[in-house]
């Protein structure tokens, strides 16, 4: 995870390219669970475009039905893997409303909403209800522009 948190935040200060391909090389390097899906949900938003992001996000989504409560807890006692559903289905929701699907994105809106309430009313729930409610919106609206932070 340390080597992981490191590429991350290299990616958050600007070496996007650098962060990606950290990621992708530590993608395959590891079996585990716990840091495959925490790659590929922040490997998927240093894509360059829509359709690779996409493919990434379905590749966190499908890990995480790999990934154990037991698991994910010797990393951070709080966790529970339902908890994680809510925040990937909504990146989801977001690349098939930019790529135009837009059954698929009220669908993953849907299964995301079906877990939100596990969500904490913390900084981090509060960041992924008001992604919802953002992705709903433009969903409304039609708009499959990227949404403003």
């Amino acid at each position: 995870m340390v080597a992981i948190t490191a590429a991350i935040q290299r990616g958050h200060a600007g070496d996007r390219a650098g962060a990606r391909d950290e990621l992708e090389r530590l993608w395959g390097q590891t079996g585990d669970a716990l840091h495959r899906v925490t790659i590929a949900h922040f490997v998927a938003d240093l894509q360059e475009s829509v359709a690779d992001e996409l493919s990434w996000d379905e590749r966190a989504l499908a890990v995480v039905a790999e990934l154990t409560d037991e698991r994910a807890q010797q990393y951070d006692k709080s966790f529970q893997v339902r908890a994680f559903k809510p925040s990937l289905h909504l990146n989801l929701a977001d690349a098939h409303r930019r790529l135009g699907h837009v059954s698929e994105a009220w669908h993953h809106v849907a299964l995301a909403q079906a877990d939100i309430d596990l969500l904490p009313d913390d900084d981090y729930g509060r960041l992924v209800r008001t992604g919802m409610e953002k992705i709903r919106r433009a969903l409304e609206e039609g708009s499959i522009e990227p949404l403003v932070p």
